[in-house]
């Protein structure tokens, strides 16, 4: 990981995620991020394995890692290993290790949509919750669904209007912004299953 990124005061998105491949829907929701939440950087969080994906359909880490490394095609994309070099597989832990060591740094986690509906059912949610801000983009059948969901209802006394996203990663958690923009239909799982290798 390049140290320089690691500078007190930069304001980081976390996208987390299996990258089973990575794709072009990756970076479209990345640089929707990036300038939404006017962010310096966003860390691809290659995930060692997803508790809630099976892994007879996961590709090996080192080529997902790979295919994250050739799609990131902006200079504000760090392809991040942390979580294998930290030995995390919880969102949780790898966010309690990250807050810890980088104090300074202005985290901001990053997740889609659908993810929003299955939100809960991560473990230790409203811990992560209370350790980050959160951002939601928008993905095709899931944007108006993560609004009316449970985790949403819960968070709602913490959200932000989205013309005030920027905001975001300058608040205190809890603290969530659904942001909007145009859905990208790219998904790992259709890639997959056209024969496109990750």
């Amino acid at each position: 990981m390049r140290r320089e990124m690691l500078t007190p005061g930069l304001k980081v998105g976390l996208l987390g995620g299996s990258f089973n491949p990575a794709h072009e829907g990756h970076l479209h929701l990345t640089r929707m991020c990036l300038q939404s939440l006017r962010l310096d950087r966003v860390w691809w969080l290659v995930s060692p394995g997803n508790p809630l994906k099976p892994e007879k359909d996961m590709a090996p880490y080192a080529r997902r890692f790979a295919s994250a490394e050739k799609m990131a095609r902006d200079p504000r994309i760090v392809v991040s290993g942390i979580e294998a070099e930290l030995g995390t597989r919880y969102t949780a832990d790898t966010l309690a290790e990250l807050t810890a060591h980088f104090a300074g740094t202005r985290f901001v986690w990053l997740m889609g949509a659908d993810n929003m509906l299955q939100f809960p059912k991560w473990r230790n949610w409203q811990e992560i919750a209370a350790t980050v801000p959160i951002a939601v983009y928008p993905r095709p059948g899931y944007t108006l669904k993560a609004r009316l969901s449970p985790a949403a209802a819960m968070l709602r006394p913490w959200t932000l209007d989205t013309s005030d996203a920027a905001l975001l990663p300058l608040m205190e958690p809890p603290a969530l912004v659904f942001l909007g923009g145009p859905e990208n239909p790219a998904s790992a799982t259709a890639i997959r299953a056209a024969g496109g290798k990750a």
